[in-house]
C-alpha cells in the first residue's frame, strides 16, 4: 500500500529550497483570515500545521499574529529558518508531529493547513487535535485538494506508476469535510474553492522541462486586462457552492463551539 512519509517531505523541501521557484497559494488562506478578522491580528495566536515553506505564515505575523509554524521534515523547518533571517515578519517554527501537538488545550485562536490532510489514510486524529487546541470560539481552516477535478484523475494515474512527488495522496469534497469538522465541534462557517493559476498544463510541463535542465518562467506571460477579467471572475465564483464542486482545492472554515 503506497504511503506518503517523512522521507518524501525531506526530499521535496530539500529540491524546492528556493521559495521563489515554488508556487503560492493565491493568497487565499490570507483572504479567509481577512473575512474572519479584518486585516488586524494583534493578539491573535495562529498555528499552521504542516506548514513546508510558511509562506501563508508570514503573510499573517506581518498583520500583527503570533505565529507558530509546524513541520516534522528538518528541511521545512531549516527553510523557515532562512525565511526567518530574511523576513521583516518572523514565525515561531516548532518540530512536531500533527497528530501530537506540543501545545495545551485551547491555546489558539486559529489552526490552518494547505496541502497537509490529504497525505494521511487516517487523517482524523490531525482533525481532533486541531479542535483540541483551539480556544472555544477559535477557528479552523482545513485546505484540501477538490475531489471532482482532472488533477484527481492525473494524479491517481502518477500514483500507480510510482511517479507522484508525494507518494500517495487522497482527495475530498466540500461536504465531505464540512461533514468531518462537525464530528470534532467545528462548525463549518465559511468555505471557498480555488482554481489553479497558472493552470495545471503550464505547471505539468514546466516541471518536466525542470527535469531536463530547461527552466520555464514560474508565471507565463500575462494577456493585459484578459488576466485581470478572469482573476475577477474567480474571485466572484470562490464563494458560490456550486463552483467548490468545480475547483482544484476547496478550503473550510469550522469554528469551535462554545465561544
Amino acid at each position: 500500500m503506497r504511503t506518503s512519509d517523512k522521507q518524501h517531505w525531506e526530499d521535496f523541501w530539500t529540491k524546492k529550497s528556493d521559495v521563489k521557484e515554488i508556487y503560492d497559494n493565491s493568497g487565499r488562506i490570507l483572504q479567509a483570515v481577512h473575512r474572519l478578522w479584518g486585516d488586524d491580528l494583534k493578539g491573535k495566536r495562529v498555528l499552521e500545521v504542516g506548514a513546508g515553506s510558511a509562506r501563508d505564515s508570514f503573510d499573517l505575523a506581518s498583520l500583527g499574529a503570533e505565529v507558530y509554524t509546524l513541520d516534522y521534515a528538518r528541511s521545512s523547518l531549516k527553510m523557515i529558518d532562512g525565511l526567518n533571517q530574511k523576513m521583516e515578519s518572523r514565525t515561531i517554527p516548532v518540530g512536531g508531529d500533527a497528530f501530537c501537538l506540543p501545545f495545551p488545550d485551547n491555546s489558539f485562536d486559529l489552526v490552518f493547513h494547505q496541502g497537509l490532510l490529504e497525505h494521511f489514510r487516517q487523517e482524523e486524529g490531525i482533525l481532533e487535535e486541531n479542535s483540541r487546541i483551539l480556544k472555544p470560539g477559535g477557528y479552523a481552516i482545513i485546505d484540501v485538494p477538490q475531489r471532482w477535478h482532472i488533477y484527481t484523475v492525473i494524479k491517481h494515474a502518477m500514483i500507480a506508476v510510482d511517479k507522484w512527488f508525494a507518494g500517495w495522496e487522497k482527495e475530498f469534497s466540500l461536504r465531505q469535510v464540512e461533514k468531518k469538522l462537525r464530528k470534532y465541534d467545528l462548525e463549518p462557517v465559511d468555505f471557498y474553492a480555488e482554481w489553479m493559476y497558472p493552470c495545471l498544463f503550464y505547471r505539468m510541463t514546466r516541471e518536466a522541462f525542470w527535469k531536463v535542465g530547461v527552466k520555464l518562467p514560474l508565471i507565463p506571460f500575462k494577456i493585459p486586462g484578459l488576466h485581470q477579467l478572469r482573476r475577477g471572475i474567480r474571485n466572484r465564483m470562490k464563494y458560490f457552492r456550486p463552483c467548490a464542486y468545480t475547483g482544484l482545492s476547496v478550503g473550510v472554515i469550522g469554528q469551535k463551539k462554545g465561544g
